[in-house]
């Protein structure tokens, strides 16, 4: 993989690792577990949850991208785009620019 210049540089190929829609579906469900598992965090006061709240985000994005895109997470070469990619992807699900 190469370097991006900036996270709009990379967002276009952050997609493109994410064509498939079990995926995408995948991503997605994980991130709603994200959020509903850092709220329990914050309503219990206890952040062990927040590690559970790690857990269920890259399990089920990983699952998606080795069973059904059959490639390897940007996480591994790009943390920081991959992870804002995640949030940026899921907002654009939300108000209908991707399809699931």
């Amino acid at each position: 993989m190469s370097r991006f210049a900036s996270f709009r540089a990379f967002y276009p190929f952050y997609l493109d690792e994410h064509r498939h829609p079990v995926s995408r579906r995948l991503h997605f469900i994980g991130s709603c577990g994200v959020l509903l598992l850092v709220a329990v965090a914050i309503v219990r006061g206890h952040p062990g949850w927040l590690l559970a709240a790690l857990g269920c985000g890259y399990g089920f994005a990983w699952v998606g991208h080795f069973f059904f895109e059959k490639n390897r997470p940007a996480t591994f070469q790009h943390p920081f785009y991959s992870f804002a990619g995640d949030w940026v992807m899921f907002w654009d699900i939300l108000r209908g620019r991707i399809r699931l």
